[in-house]
């Protein structure tokens, strides 16, 4: 996530023989786990573009590569060297304000790959993945996430009392306001499972917040790109039910409903004490193909 962060073939007669074949087994055997992380997000990312979601076989594969090679724990709570990483290490030390450190290990135009190193408190305010599918896996560590995707069943009249709104926030406006359904809003502690949002679902925007040190591995395909048009956009959440007084019509029945799964939403500039920095990954190279 960028959020302001500072094979050879050989010729031949085109015939595998069992030796090929023992040869390449042999390999995926000593290939480290994050290098089979590459190679999958190579495969399943290798005809995706803005929007356009893998295949739900190739979903199903990264997630469960993603479970089966990138942690594991022990009973004293360590993990491995898998990506180089230990709960103890400074990254994850909160003396001073939160500083949130994010490990880049790989990037391309088809997808990313990489870490976010939060300590105890920390929060990765609400934002979202324009046009994107992800996947995030917690490494280690406790985590509250608070997601939406945008409502399509609910419309705002752009006579919605202007009073009402300004008593929130003196920068709010009725035209910037949008209506999102809450998907997740729970904690989640490793191990657990890979957690995949799509371009208008399951979660599209969310928050973070560190109970514990935590680490938390992130897949996008694609990768945010400015140019493109896909930016990071930050927002401000506030409550359903004190702007749903006027302007609002909402199904017949299901007003409690969705005063309960709801939320407006309204853009905003990257928020001035989210500090993310990017730091060196010393963790098992990746060969890139």
């Amino acid at each position: 996530m960028q959020m302001g962060i500072e094979q050879n073939v050989s010729g031949g007669n085109g015939k595998v023989s069992n030796e090929s074949k023992k040869n390449k087994r042999r390999r995926q055997r000593k290939l480290s786990p994050v290098q089979k992380l590459y190679e999958a997000c190579s495969e399943v990312f290798a005809d995706c573009g803005p929007s356009i979601v893998p295949s739900p076989d190739k979903v199903e594969k990264l997630a469960a590569v993603m479970v089966s090679y990138l942690y594991i724990m022990r009973a004293d709570g360590m993990v491995q060297g898998d990506v180089g990483l230990r709960p103890n290490m400074p990254f994850f030390v909160n003396e001073r304000s939160p500083i949130i450190s994010y490990l880049r290990l790989h990037e391309c135009e088809k997808f990313s790959i990489g870490i976010f190193c939060l300590p105890p408190k920390s929060v990765i305010p609400l934002h979202n993945h324009p046009g994107m599918t992800v996947f995030s896996k917690i490494l280690f560590g406790t985590m509250h996430v608070k997601a939406y995707d945008w409502s399509n069943e609910v419309n705002v009249d752009k006579n919605i009392d202007v009073t009402a709104v300004k008593a929130i926030t003196p920068r709010s406006h009725p035209d910037g306001l949008r209506l999102a359904k809450l998907k997740v809003d729970s904690e989640f502690t490793a191990p657990c499972k890979t957690s995949i949002l799509y371009p208008s679902d399951g979660g599209n925007m969310h928050c973070f917040t560190a109970k514990t040190a935590c680490a938390v591995l992130d897949v996008l395909g694609p990768p945010y790109c400015d140019p493109d048009g896909r930016h990071c956009q930050y927002y401000l959440e506030f409550p359903f039910a004190k702007l749903s007084a006027e302007g609002v019509s909402m199904p017949e029945g299901e007003e409690e409903e969705e005063e309960e799964g709801c939320a407006w939403l309204k853009e905003r500039g990257k928020p001035k004490d989210l500090s993310v920095v990017g730091v060196c990954y010393n963790g098992p190279k990746i060969t890139k193909k």
